[in-house]
């Protein structure tokens, strides 16, 4: 992807037109504009409003009707409804939002194109106050290609900060379901928002993003491991395989956009996508298990051409704006996103720069290589990035969004450790050189926020592990996984043991799940929320354990 304006869409900017209601605070139609669209979107009804259209008329006519005729002369159409994948919306900054959709006819054909014809497709959208779109603010056209998977990604500007909005769009006669989305706010405004990771196919149905939805965050922040690379029954859980991978292990280009796709399929997984916008940020499954920099944990030939088309394939398939277009096999992931004067989210790559784990990865004891001084997990340049923007940050929240756990903990009970190479515990003197540098410039409030584990955790960082006194840096959450390795369990017997060996974490929990975050000035609030099974579809989410992080105190209550 050398040539970018192959694969970008040229964005259209927002007509804005005034006060969205009388007072000009919005609250009163905000909030029941997203009751509306949520019901719709707990029915499944594609984002339409009951009773908006004549009786008789069906959904997909209905929102067509209110699109302005097509500029085209020449009127195609398309053999079926090409919004299979849905639509979604990320990376939102105070005037401006990512709209995204991929065109698909056949999310599960082999070649990876979704059964699309090979020619551009012009794809118009709309943005609007109103889930009606009786008020359209920012409308345009984009160019959906087959070099680019006919994907399209449009960054939208000159909105208005701390508000919702509604887009779509129409593609030859078709139109997609509706989105909703909201740029960041200029204040303090209080924010809600989830953190997810983990979602294998097979293992499980994806109900917690059904559940996330139903409690309307404002933002997603989804850490990686949004797909898994495998052959079917190439990883298996205890519970067994749900349902199938198609296509076989990734490699090609056309592999790892047939998996991106059949994940786009899951109605649960769309339906996240519609109710909020994501942040994202990958790790080692979107191309290969516990890869490293440029070394493959398999060590197969042709590493470095995989990973350029895994990370082709996961632009292509995110709401990410143009400066995560991939060179090659490079792609930008670590990003600074300000949510207003409230929090400033700083999300990390701990793949790309990070040396080989040591002593051959997975969980070692007594393994001296991963203490050499040298090792890096995030890379210099990265390490002061991250550094000088929290030392910068004027926000009263610095989150910091990343994939591996950061916190120290020993597998093993009892005398010696055993510690997974994998994570920050291969590479203590760079997280000891961040902790450090976290403390040094004194950012208000760090809350470090995690995926990976396949398990919740509460954390408190500190400088030195060993020590139950030492300084506090920051807090650690993480979040279980959505469906990976399957139904989940509680085997207390066992979490007692991991407390007692490891005293700065405070909580674990072996079900699936996500984490509910609520953010003020003066806290956040943290709500642990399980699943029972993911075996079969419908299992309620409840919260397993709250914390409260205050604000001034790298501290668990």
């Amino acid at each position: 992807m050398k040539k970018t304006g192959r694969f970008l869409t040229k964005a259209g900017h927002a007509r804005t037109s005034g006060s969205m209601d009388p007072d000009g605070s919005g609250r009163t139609a905000r909030n029941a504009s997203r009751r509306a669209f949520l019901t719709v979107l707990a029915a499944g009804a594609g984002g339409l409003i009951p009773g908006s259209a004549p009786a008789g008329a069906s959904a997909r006519s209905r929102v067509s009707d209110s699109f302005p005729a097509s500029s085209g002369t020449a009127y195609r159409r398309l053999r079926g409804d090409p919004f299979e994948l849905g639509v979604a919306s990320g990376d939102p900054t105070t005037d401006g939002i990512v709209l995204w959709t991929r065109l698909a006819l056949d999310p599960v054909a082999p070649d990876g194109l979704g059964g699309m014809p090979s020619r551009p497709v012009e794809v118009e959208w709309q943005l609007a106050a109103d889930e009606r779109f009786a008020a359209v603010l920012a409308s345009g056209t984009a160019i959906a290609r087959s070099a680019a998977a006919h994907s399209v990604h449009v960054e939208v500007d000159g909105l208005a900060p701390g508000r919702e909005y509604f887009y779509r769009f129409r593609a030859e006669g078709h139109v997609s379901p509706a989105g909703r989305t909201r740029t960041a706010p200029v204040g303090t405004t209080p924010l809600t928002f989830a953190v997810a990771a983990c979602a294998h196919w097979e293992h499980g149905h994806f109900t917690a993003y059904r559940r996330m939805t139903e409690q309307e965050p404002d933002l997603v922040v989804h850490l990686g491991d949004y797909m898994y690379e495998y052959p079917p029954d190439g990883y298996t859980a205890v519970s067994g395989s749900v349902r199938s991978f198609a296509g076989s292990t990734c490699r090609t280009l056309a592999d790892y956009r047939l998996r991106h796709a059949q994940y786009k399929s899951d109605p649960d997984l769309r339906a996240a996508h519609r109710a909020a916008p994501w942040l994202v940020a990958l790790d080692d499954h979107e191309i290969e298990n516990n890869w490293a920099a440029s070394a493959s944990s398999t060590g197969a030939p042709g590493f470095h051409e995989r990973r350029a088309h895994a990370f082709r394939a996961y632009y292509e398939n995110m709401p990410l704006r143009r400066s995560s277009v991939p060179t090659g096999a490079r792609i930008r992931v670590n990003r600074r996103l300000a949510w207003g004067g409230l929090a400033s989210f700083h999300l990390l790559d701990t793949r790309q720069f990070r040396d080989d784990q040591a002593c051959q990865d997975g969980a070692r004891a007594g393994c001296d290589e991963r203490l050499d001084d040298r090792r890096t997990i995030l890379g210099d340049e990265q390490r002061r990035w991250l550094l000088d923007g929290l030392a910068r940050s004027e926000a009263r929240w610095n989150l910091i969004g990343q994939q591996v756990l950061m916190a120290q903990r020993d597998l093993r009970e009892g005398p010696g450790r055993e510690l997974n190479m994998d994570g920050w515990d291969g590479y203590p003197a760079d997280r000891a050189r961040l902790l450090r540098g976290i403390r040094a410039g004194g950012a208000a409030n760090p809350v470090v926020l995690t995926g990976d584990a396949h398990m919740h955790h509460a954390a408190v960082l500190r400088e030195d592990f060993d020590d139950p006194d030492a300084p506090a840096a920051a807090v650690e959450l993480v979040a279980s996984s959505v469906s990976s390795d399957g139904d989940g369990y509680r085997d207390e017997a066992r979490i007692a043991e991991m407390l007692r060996e490891n005293p700065h974490i405070s909580y674990i929990d072996q079900r699936r799940g996500y984490i509910l975050c609520r953010l003020t000035p003066e806290e956040l609030r943290a709500e642990f929320r399980t699943l029972e099974y993911v075996s079969r579809r419908g299992a309620p989410a409840r919260t397993s354990a709250r914390f409260s992080v205050p604000a001034g105190r790298s501290a668990l209550e």
